[in-house]
């Protein structure tokens, strides 16, 4: 009977589908991400594997697997955590799950930017701390979102969400691409082809939802931030380190930009003491896709997935 493994307990359903298709199923039930040794005899036992961004599926895990191992099904859309390459030697399958998570992820993306432009944490931390003495003029000022210039760095399924919502807000939409859409789908979307530089300067809020590659590692560095609004807000749900977290800080702490609402980070888990300390920031716990309609289906996709590669099919969603 093949064997499924899974690195993390996920939503039941992926557990449930893969049973009933007659795996013999093993899952992690602890509350920590298995050492990386661990990770490496999973592989040598497994047909396949189910992992985690925060999983480090390298070549030595890969080759531990080599003949036995069909598929690295991956919970998350991004696979940055996984050698292609070396699974492509070793004939090994990788999947991710890919466009289930895009509204939910757009959704929270506006929940930071409006919990940032209009200081929602500041403000109800202060009510709790019973502050509140009546209504002030200037009591926790923030920024206007209808009519503004929203600035989208990477336009892909996400992005695109990102943009429709825009609509609502009667905002310009800047973005920015390496392929840039059709004349058709910018029609559609109401939105305008900028180069990087031009989107940056010219945006009040900036939102990213780029992958995370070489060309983007630091999109966002000394340079860029030089040439921001001060009154700009940045809105990070791709990847942590698409962004130079110590010049961020520098620039939110020196109040250079007026604010970010962050949900991913350059060494995460691990986030800097000076981040936290700032209140001209929101910090959510990487939870872009965290409802329980796409956490359901993103763990129906990773069983579908594993199901195909071990029928000896090409996995729906194999990212080579």
């Amino acid at each position: 009977m093949p064997k499924v493994s899974f690195t993390y307990e996920i939503p039941e359903i992926a557990e449930k589908k893969l049973k009933d298709a007659g795996f013999d199923v093993w899952v992690n039930r602890e509350e920590r991400t298995l050492t990386h040794e661990e990770i490496i005899n999973l592989a040598k036992e497994s047909d396949a594997l189910i992992t985690l961004l925060s999983d480090n599926i390298n070549k030595e895990v890969l080759e531990a697997g080599k003949g036995k191992l069909k598929v690295v099904s991956n919970y998350a859309v991004g696979y940055n955590n996984i050698d292609v390459e070396s699974a492509k030697e070793f004939s090994i399958y990788v999947t991710n799950t890919p466009g289930v998570l895009s509204d939910a992820t757009a959704d929270l993306a506006w929940a930071l930017l409006f919990a940032v432009a209009r200081k929602i944490v500041e403000s109800d931390k202060f009510v709790r701390e019973g502050k509140f003495i009546g209504w002030r003029p200037q009591l926790f000022l923030g920024y206007d979102i209808k009519g503004k210039t929203l600035g989208i760095i990477g336009m892909g399924r996400i992005g695109k969400e990102m943009a429709k919502r825009a609509l609502g807000f009667d905002m310009k939409v800047l973005y920015y691409k390496r392929n840039r859409l059709s004349e058709a789908e910018e029609k559609e979307l109401n939105v305008e082809y900028a180069p990087l530089e031009e989107l940056i300067k010219k945006s009040d809020y900036i939102s990213l939802h780029t992958p995370l590659t070489p060309e983007t590692h630091h999109l966002l560095d000394e340079k860029e931030f030089s040439m921001m609004k001060p009154n700009v807000i940045i809105i990070n749900t791709a990847r942590g380190p698409v962004i130079n977290e110590k010049v961020l800080i520098k620039y939110l702490k020196e109040g250079k930009i007026a604010g970010a609402g962050l949900d991913v980070y350059e060494e995460e888990p691990k986030i800097p003491e000076e981040l936290l300390k700032l209140d001209n920031v929101v910090l959510t716990p990487h939870t872009g896709s965290a409802t329980f309609e796409t956490r359901d289906k993103m763990a129906e996709m990773v069983a579908d997935n594993v199901i195909a590669a071990l029928k000896g099919e090409v996995p729906p969603n194999n990212v080579y």
